[in-house]
């Protein structure tokens, strides 16, 4: 089959879209001291600035909201002002990029975190997963604090903040990570959200968080150019919920509401955010049972070829398909998809943390001239 649905326009908002292949949010821990962009970050994300659109790595709203080594903020003037370097040097070679702002939540470390705090989180729930100290030392994850509810209103008025540093830094548009276990997942979902005051208990009180961020950053900087990011059925870092379809059902439902830029869904079948290799043919298509709810643009990712992200288009039940590990391996994706082009291998063992090696070596197919950061 052909993938030539992949390159027709499409509107998100407020941004206009050359093609629909869309550089999904990757985490690759390689931000400077303080946790400001580089100028080696610039040179990557200008290398994929033939994306329709860059989502951007996470990036952390507040000193709390780190869960990484080496991950970027947007709280600092001098985050901004590395950020501003990246959007300029995508810009200049015609790109469009957004920023996905996160609070990580449970899934940190103390060694992260401001004055050695344990992590946050809705509930004293611990994740199934190791952490990552500063040092990237793999250690047990935490017990995290649970949030007093008069702490929460703080914490969506940083979302708004960060939003705006975003706009500011120059990016197009923001993405809220409501996905992979972040800390607006660990509020939606029951098996991590075990809280007895407004925002948790009933479905209704457990989204009350996300829709508190939506409708500030909405208010901020316009919902045309917001788009929010979850992961029904996911399962990553031990989230669940007693009764996923229906929630993410009247989540979508709400969301509706604030029309949107977009709505990204992240498909169940990716090994590293839910079910495992061997369960992948079970695994529930996201995108063609929640299409019908939401009213506006969908973005699918995870696990896709081109050949299958083209039918997931043609079948309606997605608008554009985020690609990650297939990003990272070439720069040009979307060239090499258009003309039939091979596709380089990517090597896992630089995915996180390093120098340029594996970040911003990937080659071109036919190499253009050197990305000036």
């Amino acid at each position: 089959m052909t993938t030539n649905t992949l390159f027709t326009p499409l509107r998100l908002g407020a941004i206009t879209l050359p093609n629909r292949i869309i550089m999904a949010p990757l985490t690759r821990m390689r931000a400077g001291a303080e946790n400001v962009p580089t100028a080696l970050n610039a040179t990557y994300y200008a290398q994929r600035a033939s994306a329709g659109l860059i989502i951007s790595e996470g990036t952390a709203i507040s000193p709390q909201a780190h869960g990484y080594p080496s991950a970027p903020g947007i709280y600092t003037t001098a985050q901004m002002v590395g950020w501003r370097a990246v959007t300029d040097a995508v810009h200049a070679r015609g790109g469009r990029i957004v920023m996905q702002i996160a609070h990580n939540g449970r899934n940190s470390h103390s060694s992260l975190l401001p004055d050695g705090a344990l992590p946050v989180a809705p509930s004293a729930v611990p994740p199934s997963l190791p952490a990552l100290t500063k040092a990237f030392q793999q250690v047990p994850s935490e017990i995290p604090r649970a949030l007093e509810t008069a702490e929460i209103s703080g914490i969506v008025a940083t979302f708004r903040q960060a939003a705006l540093n975003a706009i500011e830094a120059g990016f197009d548009g923001v993405e809220l990570q409501g996905a992979n276990s972040h800390l607006i997942e660990q509020f939606l979902e029951d098996g991590t959200n075990q809280r007895t005051d407004r925002y948790g208990g009933s479905k209704e009180n457990r989204v009350r968080f996300l829709l508190e961020i939506v409708a500030a950053v909405s208010t901020a900087i316009g919902s045309d150019r917001l788009g929010v990011r979850l992961s029904p059925f996911g399962q990553y870092g031990g989230i669940h919920d007693s009764s996923p379809q229906a929630l993410f059902t009247f989540i979508i439902k709400a969301l509706n509401q604030h029309r949107l830029a977009y709505l990204h869904l992240i498909e169940a079948r990716g090994s590293e955010i839910g079910l495992t290799d061997e369960l992948h043919q079970d695994a529930l298509n996201n995108a063609a049972l929640f299409r019908p709810v939401f009213d506006g643009p969908l973005l699918s990712a995870a696990a896709y070829s081109p050949e299958s992200a083209a039918q997931a288009i043609e079948k309606q039940h997605a608008d554009a398909i985020a690609f990650g590990r297939l990003f990272i391996a070439n720069p040009d994706l979307p060239k090499r998809i258009q003309f039939g082009l091979p596709l380089t291998a990517y090597d896992r063992a630089t995915f996180y943390g390093g120098d340029a090696h594996g970040y911003t070596d990937y080659p071109f197919y036919n190499k253009p001239a050197a990305v000036s950061a």
